[in-house]
């Protein structure tokens, strides 16, 4: 039997690809959200793998999105501004630990993630 190859790649490459897409978002808004919620979407179900990847993102993207309204709460007391610092340096950093682990067949679980979507242990 063939192994399944999400649009012609490599699984690992894919979910590599998967883990980068949030970084879409810094050259268009709104890409780094949609983009691997996609991606997801449409492999999920013929691929554990890719099941499990894109509900470790989706658990980042809404963890994100979250702290990212309680910061811009705390704007208003200036600590928000750094709060907001260190959110954009760890989420390129996760994306980046998450997208190698990916390359190396590995999945790599976001430190500070809320678990919306239960993912099972690799």
């Amino acid at each position: 039997m063939e192994e399944f190859k999400p649009w012609g790649l490599e699984k690992n490459t894919y979910l590599m690809l998967m883990h980068l897409s949030q970084l879409a978002g810094f050259c268009i808004p709104g890409a780094g959200f949609v983009l691997p919620i996609v991606m997801w979407a449409v492999n999920k179900d013929h691929s554990k793998e890719i099941d499990m990847h894109g509900k470790v993102i989706l658990n980042w993207l809404i963890s994100a999105l979250i702290y990212s309204i309680i910061l811009f709460i705390l704007v208003f007391v200036i600590i928000g501004i750094f709060g907001f610092f260190i959110l954009l340096l760890l989420d390129i950093i996760f994306i980046v630990i998450g997208a190698v682990n990916a390359s190396e067949g590995k999945l790599w679980k976001y430190p500070l993630s809320i678990q919306f979507f239960k993912v099972e242990n690799a």
